[in-house]
Order: C-alpha cells, then sequence, then structure tokens
C-alpha cells in the first residue's frame, strides 16, 4: 500500500487528475448501480405487497411497477450522466439546451403517443378498468383483455379484437365494477290491469332470488319502479335486478325476461306486437269494394 501511495506522489499531475477523475467518475456510476438495485428492490417489495392485499389487480400493479421502475432508472441514470460529464469537464448547460430543443421537436412529431402514454399511466393509476371488466370506451365496447400505456385491448361480443389507443379515451363506462343494476323493461297492452302486472313481475323476481342457479348472483328483491311511458301501443313498465358479481347481469336479465313471458302468457296478460289493419276504401254508395286476391292453385 506504501509503494502504491509513494508510485502515485511520484506521477505527473495530468495523471494524478485523470485516475483521480476516473475513480469518481466509477464512484458515481457504482453508486447509480446501487441506487437503481434499491429502488427496484423497494418497487418489487411493494408490488408483492399490494398483489397480497387484491390479487385480482395483479395485471395492473406490475404495469405500474414496471411504469415506475422505469422511471426511476431513468431519473438515477441521468443524475448519474450530468455528473460524470461535469466530472470530465464537460459544460452540461449545452446539453441540456440541446436535449430541450431535441426534445420538443420529438413531442411534436410524437404527441399522440406521448398523449396516450400519459392516459395509459393514468388509467392505471386511477383504477378505471381492469383485466375482464366489460366497458365502453372511445366508441368501443367488449371485454377488456389487456391493459397497457400505450391502449386497450378489448373483445366484443362477436369475436373481434379491438384496440382502443389511450389517447382516444375521454369518458369510460364500466359496466362491471361492484355490482350492476338488470333493468328489464316490458310493454303491456293498454286494456291490461298495471297493478297486476307489476305483481307479476315480483313474483318473477321473488321465484329467481329463491332459484339454486340464479339466486345466488342477485344481491336483493326485485325492485319495482313502475310505469315508465305511455308507447304508441302499450304502456312501458320497468323494474331492475341488482347483480353481484356484475358480469352476470345480462344473463339474469335474460332468465328474467323469459320467465315473465311465460308467466304473463299464463295470465293472459297481453304484451302487445305489431298488427296490420287492410283497409280497402269506400265506395260512394256507402259499400266497400271486395278484395280480390289471386294466385295460382296448386296443380293436382
Amino acid at each position: 500500500m506504501k509503494d502504491l501511495l509513494r508510485y502515485y506522489h511520484e506521477l505527473d499531475a495530468d495523471v494524478k487528475l485523470a485516475i483521480t477523475q476516473g475513480l469518481r467518475i466509477l464512484i458515481i456510476l457504482v453508486l447509480a448501480g446501487v441506487l437503481e438495485a434499491i429502488a427496484a428492490r423497494l418497487i418489487r417489495v411493494f408490488r408483492k405487497f399490494m398483489e397480497r392485499r387484491d390479487p385480482s389487480q395483479q395485471n395492473r400493479i406490475q404495469t405500474l411497477g414496471r411504469v415506475f421502475r422505469y422511471v426511476a432508472a431513468v431519473v438515477i441514470w441521468l443524475v448519474a450522466g450530468t455528473l460524470v460529464l461535469g466530472e470530465l469537464g464537460i459544460s452540461v448547460a449545452p446539453v441540456l439546451a440541446t436535449a430541450g430543443v431535441a426534445g420538443i421537436a420529438i413531442g411534436f412529431g410524437a404527441q399522440s403517443l406521448i398523449k396516450d402514454y400519459f392516459n395509459g399511466f393514468f388509467l392505471l393509476l386511477e383504477d378505471q378498468l381492469r383485466q375482464g371488466d366489460v366497458v365502453d370506451i372511445g366508441g368501443q365496447s367488449g371485454a377488456v383483455e389487456e391493459v397497457t400505456l400505450r391502449y386497450v385491448r378489448l373483445r366484443n361480443f362477436d369475436g373481434h379484437v379491438i384496440f382502443v389507443p389511450n389517447g382516444e379515451i375521454k369518458i369510460v363506462k364500466n359496466m362491471t365494477r361492484d355490482f350492476a343494476q338488470a333493468v328489464i323493461e316490458v310493454g303491456v297492452a293498454y286494456r291490461e290491469e298495471l297493478d297486476e302486472a307489476l305483481d307479476v313481475m315480483r313474483r318473477v323476481g321473488e321465484e329467481m332470488r329463491e332459484d339454486p342457479v340464479f339466486g345466488p348472483k342477485i344481491a336483493d328483491d326485485a325492485e319495482i319502479i313502475g310505469v315508465e311511458k305511455w308507447a304508441d301501443s302499450a304502456v312501458t313498465i320497468r323494474c331492475r335486478l341488482k347483480v353481484i358479481p356484475p358480469i352476470e347481469q345480462w344473463n339474469v336479465r335474460r332468465e328474467f325476461l323469459k320467465r315473465l313471458k311465460k308467466a304473463y302468457d299464463e295470465r293472459g296478460i297481453e304484451i302487445p306486437f305489431p298488427h296490420v289493419t287492410v283497409y280497402p276504401g269506400q265506395l260512394k254508395d256507402g259499400s266497400a269494394p271486395a278484395l280480390r286476391v289471386s294466385g295460382l292453385l296448386p296443380t293436382q
């Protein structure tokens, strides 16, 4: 060790300066690597903790973990690079000015891409949608298969895969968060007793709650809303059922409509449908002309 120190003192001043700068740069790089490893470790521990608390959010948490790890690495190495340039005697100000001009030029050329990433980050951070949700976003609807910083991948009812860029998402309608309401609207004839029609609705709801298959999916008794509107040929009545899990709302609604149709038929309650009346006109003497039906008679 003493020999090394003596040898160091005998070196030229420029060589000493180069060795000192090299050691400082090496220390900066080592510290940057250590800080990056510590940050990655902390993010990984926090991610595993959050995944244990809510396993259903695993994909979202993993994506956010990758984002935070990337941001931490960029910040650490950007600071390290600035310190290294300072050790080499390179002024940082012109470099930052050049980078700023280049960043502005790139930003103008990639506005939509940057918008996608910013929107995607806040979609994940605010937990607006998750994998498996049924949503309506960007004018498209379907089940969410993947959420990234760049896009949301949907699969619609026809099985088509749709990629929606996050920058196009202004409003998110999530139809499967926490619970859902299966809303049923039915038209009955004006001559029918509305209290009876509503009572049948209530009884069908009670039967479904007692059903071993559909009962566990319905959280409460059917809420009878009442008369919704007077339509052209029917009185529209409405009710709704609270469904948990919300993804079952469409199955519950279909089953309710099937049972309600059967119940109305058994009680003779008419569900109107379009009718066509043929009017042949009227002659001056008040009589109606005969309707002529022409066609080919079947041959023997």
